[in-house]
C-alpha cells in the first residue's frame, strides 16, 4: 500500500491518505513542521523537526509510529533543525541546523556521529543521493554542497583534506528553497531551486553548471520525472512548471526557454512536490491548504486531499508493508508500545563513541521474527546485546533469537577479517614473486645468468 503523507507549518498534526482509495488513515498529532522538516525513516516510522517559534534558539524532533497518533519519542538537538533526511535503510538521520551546522545521528542508538559546519548561514534542504554515498545541502547562503560519507566518517581524511565537500556549487544568489537529485550516485544530476526565481541543474561526476533555467516566480518545490527527461517547479504564483532537461521549448512559448507546460489548480502558492513513480503520479501541496494528485501523462487532477487546517508545506509518498492497524495483543507488550521506536538522538556528542569498537557501528537487518516483536529493522551490535538481556530476564523464547542474531553478526565479523588476512597475504605473495622475477631479469641482462 502508497500512502501519502502531508503536514503543516502550523499546528495542525499530520494527514495521512491511501493514494489508490483517498481514505485517511490515522491522523497524527502535534506537528508544526517546517519545509523539508518532515521524513520517513526506513518506513517504520515518521520523524519531523520543530520550529514553532523561528526566534527560538530551542527545536525538537519528534517520533510517530504508524500505529499512533500520539507522539511517543522526543529529542532536543542543541539548536533548531530545519530539514531533516534520512537514509533508504533508516540507519541514520540527518539534521540542518540553523547556524549552517549539519548533524548526523545513527537511528537505533540515538548516538550523534558526526557534526560539522556546512554553511555560513542556516541550512534549508538536505537530501541523500540514491545510493547513499553522497549528502546534498542547500542554505540561506545560496550554496549547494555535496558531502561524502565516505570522507565524513574517515577521520584521517577530515584531518589532512583542505574541505569536507566533494562539490561547492555557489551561482544561486538567494536562499536554496528545494534540492532534487537523479539516478547514478555519483554520476547523478541534481536540480536546485532558489529565491532568485532559477532552477539549476548540475553534474555531480563532471562538478559544474549544465542548465540554468528562469522561472517567472519563486520556485520553492522541484520534483524530477523519474525518466529524467523534465521536472517540475512548484511557483508561488500558484502554478507547477514542466520544464525540460534535454531539449528547448518552442518558439512560440509564454514562459521561455526550456519551460514547455505548466499546471494551475491551487489557488495559492505551491509549497511541495512528491512523485510517485510506481502510479506516474506528481502530487503538489500549497499554502491553500489542498494536496492534488496529477496523471503525470494527462496532467489531468486525479484526487484531491484536505488537509485539517492551515498550509502544507511537507509531503511525502510511502510504500508502506507494515499493518497500520497493528495494536499489542498483551498487557506486557502494551507496557512496552512506547520502546518500540528508537531512543530520542543525543544532544551533543559523546567523546567516548570515538574510541568504540567499530563493530558497535555496524547496522544489520534482523529476520521477520524479530521485525515482528521489535517493530525495528536495523539495530546496532550492543543494542542487539541490550535487547538479548531484557527478553532472558522476560524468559522470552525471542532470546535465542537474538542470540542467534548476534553469533552470525560475529560470524560477519570474523569472516571479514579472514578475508582482509587473505587478500593481504595475495598481495604480499604477487610483490615477492614480481622481486624474484625482476631480479632474475635484471641477472639475464647482466650477463649472469642464474
Amino acid at each position: 500500500m502508497e500512502v501519502v503523507v502531508a503536514s503543516s507549518s502550523i499546528d495542525a498534526g499530520i494527514g495521512c491518505w491511501d493514494l489508490q482509495t483517498g481514505a485517511e488513515q490515522l491522523r497524527y498529532k502535534s506537528c508544526a513542521s517546517p519545509p523539508h522538516g518532515l521524513v520517513c525513516v526506513g518506513q517504520r516510522f515518521l520523524a519531523s523537526s520543530q520550529l514553532r517559534d523561528p526566534s527560538a534558539n530551542s527545536g525538537s524532533i519528534l517520533y510517530w509510529s504508524w500505529s499512533k497518533p500520539q507522539i511517543e519519542v522526543k529529542s532536543f538537538p542543541s539548536e533548531p533543525i530545519k530539514p531533516l533526511a534520512a537514509n533508504s535503510e533508516g540507519t541514520y538521520i540527518v539534521g540542518g541546523g540553523v547556524s549552517g551546522d549539519i548533524y548526523l545521528w545513527e537511528v537505533a542508538t540515538g548516538r550523534q556521529l558526526r557534526k560539522w559546519h556546512a554553511h555560513y548561514r542556516a541550512v534549508t534542504c538536505l537530501v541523500f543521493s540514491d545510493d547513499d554515498s553522497l549528502l546534498i545541502s542547500g542554505s540561506e547562503d545560496g550554496s549547494v554542497r555535496v558531502w561524502s560519507l565516505f570522507m565524513i566518517f574517515d577521520d584521517l581524511g577530515r584531518q589532512q583534506a583542505d574541505h569536507l565537500y566533494e562539490h561547492n556549487f555557489s551561482e544561486h544568489t538567494l536562499r536554496v528553497t528545494d534540492i532534487v537529485t537523479g539516478y547514478g550516485g555519483c554520476n547523478a544530476i541534481i536540480v536546485s531551486a532558489s529565491e532568485d526565481r532559477t532552477c539549476k541543474v548540475w553534474s555531480l561526476s563532471k562538478g559544474r553548471l549544465l542548465r540554468n533555467i528562469i522561472f517567472p516566480s519563486i520556485i520553492d518545490a522541484i520534483a524530477l520525472d523519474p525518466g529524467e527527461h523534465v521536472f517540475y517547479a512548484g511557483s508561488r504564483d500558484g502554478k507547477i512548471y514542466i520544464a525540460a532537461l534535454n531539449a528547448e521549448s518552442t518558439s512560440s512559448s509564454k514562459y521561455g526557454l526550456h519551460i514547455i507546460n505548466s499546471l494551475s489548480n491551487h489557488s495559492k502558492a505551491v509549497t511541495c512536490l512528491a512523485y510517485c513513480g510506481s502510479r506516474n503520479l506528481l502530487l503538489s501541496g500549497s499554502d491553500d491548504g489542498m494536496v492534488r494528485v496529477w496523471d503525470a501523462k494527462t496532467l489531468n487532477i486525479d484526487r484531491v486531499f484536505k488537509h485539517a487546517k492551515g498550509p502544507v508545506n511537507n509531503i511525502l509518498v510511502v510504500r508502506q508493508e507494515l499493518c497500520f492497524n497493528f495494536r499489542p495483543n498483551s498487557q506486557a507488550s502494551s507496557r512496552r508500545h512506547g520502546s518500540l521506536l528508537p531512543p530520542a538522538l543525543d544532544k551533543y556528542a559523546n567523546p567516548t563513541d570515538e574510541d568504540a569498537d567499530a563493530d558497535v557501528k555496524a547496522v544489520i537487518g534482523l529476520q521477520s521474527t524479530c521485525r515482528k516483536s521489535m517493530d525495528v529493522s536495523y539495530f546496532s551490535s550492543h543494542v542487539i546485546n541490550n535487547q538479548i538481556k531484557e527478553l532472558q530476564q522476560q524468559g522470552s523464547s525471542a532470546a535465542a533469537e537474538m542470540e542467534m542474531e548476534r553469533l552470525k553478526l560475529d560470524c560477519r565479523k570474523f569472516t571479514r577479517m579472514v578475508q582482509q588476512w587473505k587478500k593481504m597475504y595475495e598481495n604480499l605473495h604477487q610483490i615477492c614473486v614480481s622481486e624474484l622475477l625482476d631480479g632474475n631479469q635484471a641477472g639475464i641482462s647482466n650477463g649472469n645468468p642464474t
